[in-house]
């Protein structure tokens, strides 16, 4: 007996990721859910003539605080390129604002137009390194995963823990495989690998090179491509996603700015696989059918009868751009324009900068005998070089050289106001004249700040201190651009339009200051991550990365590495 559709889509053609044909298919939708494909009685019915129909699209590993906007504007913009399921990782709000900054973005979820689900952050803090707003043990993160919306362990960048078999690290794990337990093991292989990936950790994000990559799938893990605004590892890594082993790679953005989210979402990554030769099905499970199963997601990331209405329809394949986008029965979006309200929730959040008083001579480095450490920026990298210079010294102070391209960098402490400030040099951002301070500065965003003079640093930072949060600009002591971030010094309350227009302004000024990077606050906020390779500053220090361990500013040679 067939039921009657409330919506019946004509004249289409399916993408079917189950099957791995296209073909023309009428698709018939009752409620939330896909009743039938084929002709239906229905009391509406859209012709949607020389369009393919794809499954909703989901991202299967993001980190939404990049997006700079609360999570109504995060699922607008989604929703509008197709993705209608978000699997994100609240791993920076955490990092500031503990199980506060989890349980707002699970209630500022609610009602929006996509299913947000959350992975639990494995590792707040990343390091002990650096002074964090938050400390999340296992008995702290025990009663989520219990919650529908929970659907795993976040990204275990502690591979160093696993391997030393750290009983906190491996309580997490345990608890996670009830459900999924995402990885991060950038360049980890051979017994080290297995022994991570026997401890139940399913996926990996961190590959850079075919080697790698291929080593973690012959392993079992799922694959996952990423392509964000800050790493980029799509181009070369597609040739492993041949017919063979397609159904273990997903494609994931990771981190996504705002100005790149305006440009699109996971629309843009199949578009760039499909026109690099990838076979258009196998591009679309990528993003659909193949992260529903990586996470065990019943019910969506497919056509078929029984699932959820969540689908993304296509002008055509090679062009790939979305026209229309219905989540759970519902059409939000039409043609690039979200058809619904915004939907803000605006749960109280405590303050997230808490800075001991400053002084502009807290900023002064005194000159020692010997070369000092340089951090050096490798472009389009969030990896550095770590090198050795004589630097410049003025009435026994260590000061900026701009004539070098080398910058006094600073990072403070701005959770717990206990002081810390940690000082670096740092080469390759070009500014000759001014500073630059965020307060967005992974992984545990303490207020980090580039800068020519201690004059300009102390402006920047005490701006982002006035504001609770955000981004700034100054020039001696003047503030000549800033950008609020008043939800954990990460994200604005305002449009995204606005928060693109008002950091566009920013770039432009940075850009007039000499700077040789596209995106210096990008840029910045992965210099305090310590994590990665190979020189990073957190306020307590400088940071040797593949010692993994503090160390002093001069090297104590009087020979330069450069």
């Amino acid at each position: 007996m067939k039921q009657i559709a409330d919506i019946l889509l004509t004249g289409g053609k399916l993408v079917n990721v189950l099957s791995g044909e296209i073909y023309a298919e009428n698709i018939a939708v009752r409620g939330e859910r896909i009743i039938g494909l084929g002709n239906y009685p229905a009391r509406r019915r859209i012709d949607i003539r020389g369009s393919y129909v794809c499954p909703g699209f989901i991202e299967g590993h993001i980190h939404l605080e990049s997006s700079m906007v609360n999570v109504s504007e995060f699922a607008r913009a989604v929703s509008v390129r197709g993705t209608t399921s978000v699997i994100a990782d609240p791993h920076e709000i955490a990092n500031v604002l503990g199980l506060d900054g989890i349980k707002w973005v699970l209630e500022s979820a609610k009602y929006q137009p996509i299913n947000l689900f959350l992975t639990l952050p494995s590792c707040v803090p990343a390091t002990d390194l650096e002074t964090s707003g938050a400390r999340l043990s296992s008995f702290d993160l025990y009663p989520f995963f219990s919650q529908h919306w929970i659907v795993g362990l976040g990204e275990m960048m502690n591979f160093p823990g696993v391997l030393a078999a750290n009983p906190e690290v491996l309580q997490k794990i345990r608890m996670g495989r009830e459900k999924f337990v995402d990885g991060h093991a950038p360049g980890l292989s051979g017994h080290d690998l297995d022994t991570y990936i026997a401890c139940g950790i399913h996926s990996e994000h961190e590959s850079t090179s075919l080697a790698e990559a291929k080593e973690k799938m012959r392993k079992g893990m799922y694959l996952m491509m990423r392509e964000g605004s800050a790493t980029k590892n799509l181009d070369d890594l597609l040739p492993l996603a041949d017919r063979a082993n397609n159904r273990r790679i997903l494609f994931v953005s990771d981190d996504r700015h705002p100005h790149d989210l305006m440009k699109g979402h996971l629309d843009l990554l199949v578009r760039r696989a499909i026109r690099r030769g990838m076979n258009p099905v196998d591009a679309v499970r990528a993003v659909t059918l193949n992260t529903a199963e990586c996470f065990g997601l019943k019910n969506i990331g497919a056509v078929a009868p029984g699932y959820e209405a969540d689908l993304a329809i296509v002008d055509d394949l090679k062009n790939f751009n979305v026209t229309m986008v219905m989540h759970r029965g519902r059409i939000v979006a039409k043609n690039g324009v979200h058809t619904g309200p915004r939907r803000l929730h605006r749960a109280p959040l405590r303050s997230s900068v808490n800075v001991q008083w400053l002084e502009r001579g807290d900023f002064a480095i005194a000159a020692k005998k010997g070369t000092a450490w340089v951090i050096d920026l490798i472009a389009d990298q969030i990896v550095t070089k770590k090198s050795s210079v004589v630097p410049r010294v003025e009435n026994g102070k260590v000061v900026a050289d701009p004539g070098r391209d080398i910058l006094k960098l600073v990072v403070v402490e701005r959770h717990l106001a206990g002081g810390n400030i940690g000082k670096a040099l740092v080469r390759g951002l070009g500014i000759k004249s001014g500073a630059l301070a965020s307060s967005v500065a992974h992984d545990s965003h303490n207020i980090i700040c580039a800068g020519v003079d201690d004059e300009s640093i102390y402006t920047a930072v005490v701006e982002v201190v006035k504001m609770g949060g955000g981004l700034a600009v100054a020039e001696g002591n003047k503030v000549i651009g800033k950008l609020p971030l008043p939800i954990a010094g990460l994200m604005s309350d305002r449009p995204l339009p606005e928060v693109v227009e008002r950091l566009n302004a920013l770039l432009d000024i940075t850009r007039r200051l000499g700077s040789r990077v596209k995106d210096p606050f990008i840029t910045l906020s992965f210099l305090a991550l310590p994590v990665i390779p190979a020189l990073k500053l957190t306020d307590r220090g400088l940071v040797d990365v593949g010692t993994f361990k503090i160390i002093k500013l001069f090297s104590g040679s009087s020979k330069a590495s450069t």
